[in-house]
């Protein structure tokens, strides 16, 4: 890896400045995708399975750790967690770094689809294409979708005990996690037992900054409970016309047919559906997540070179 792949891009917030970190793979000037990871306050690390596909399809993309995230500067204000500021800061890297409406491609997963919603909406100008990937438009359809359908066909006993942590404040009690990983995240987040995980992923979560994940998420994947409870742009998709991929998952905690109604909303949207996924479906249904990826960026290519 050559030194200037890895960059410390300068950030300007209402708080002062900070550096967020980068890195590049691949060198394709006509094709740049730059990857929003989830949480708010996961990392890019579990990112890394597209090491096995981007590089053969010639892909140049970007690792990105948002502010707060891993190898980012990680400051103690809660005022800078915001989906306005981190929109922001996400126009700060693209011009840091080059990109525009020739070569920019926006991938946001989990919570990175609501920041790359949200940046479309405030910045489509810079924009070649767009995906979405495993995150509903609408905070309250993904509780409803939660309440009408993942938690019925958990164990109710196990579903109370869940609850009751949430109820009472103690989702810090370890008891909390063991009750979650194998009733709902081997079911609907990655599907495969948790010892089997891979190392990228479990990278990824160890590493979450629960100083932003909880007040804007809520504590767990078992629906919104945070800031984002009330976040809809749903109506607003409309408004989003560069060409865009939404990415669903039949096991996700998301539900794919409101993905799917997503893609028929947008003026230029497209669906890709993995059958045997759930919420990192890049991983459990891994041929059909970057198959259908590099198909959606070749298909925009080649449209962008026939005018």
């Amino acid at each position: 890896m050559a030194a200037d792949d890895v960059r410390m891009i300068p950030i300007s917030t209402p708080k002062g400045e900070f550096r967020v970190w980068t890195k590049r793979v691949g060198n394709n000037p006509r094709v740049k995708l730059l990857l929003l990871h989830g949480g708010p306050g996961a990392t890019h690390e579990y990112f890394e399975a597209s090491d096995s596909f981007l590089p053969a399809a010639g892909i140049e993309y970007y690792y990105y750790d948002q502010l707060g995230s891993a190898w980012s500067d990680q400051p103690d204000d809660p005022s800078l967690w915001t989906i306005d500021r981190f929109v922001d800061e996400v126009e700060q890297v693209r011009v840091a770094l080059g990109l525009d409406r020739d070569n920019f491609y926006l991938l946001g997963h989990s919570w990175g689809g609501i920041l790359a919603i949200e940046y479309a909406l405030a910045h489509q100008e810079h924009l070649k294409g767009l995906v979405i990937s495993n995150m509903m438009s609408s905070g309250p359809a993904y509780n409803d979708y939660a309440e009408r359908v993942l938690m019925p066909s958990m164990d109710q006993d196990v579903l109370a005990e869940i609850k009751g942590h949430e109820a009472n404040g103690t989702t810090d009690d370890p008891r909390y996690m063991e009750l979650l990983i194998p009733h709902h995240y081997e079911h609907h987040v990655l599907r495969r037992p948790a010892a089997e995980w891979p190392d990228p992923v479990n990278r990824a979560f160890a590493a979450i900054n629960q100083s932003i994940y909880v007040p804007m998420q809520g504590p767990s994947e078992l629906g919104a409970g945070g800031v984002l409870m009330t976040w809809d742009r749903t109506e607003d998709l409309q408004r989003i016309t560069v060409p865009t991929l939404v990415i669903g998952a039949q096991h996700d905690t998301m539900d794919p047919e409101w993905m799917r109604m997503m893609a028929s909303r947008l003026p230029n949207g497209r669906y890709l559906h993995c059958p045997n996924g759930s919420h990192m479906a890049m991983y459990d249904d891994q041929e059909t997540y970057y198959r259908g990826l590099i198909d959606f960026i070749e298909s925009v290519e080649r449209d962008a070179a026939s005018r």
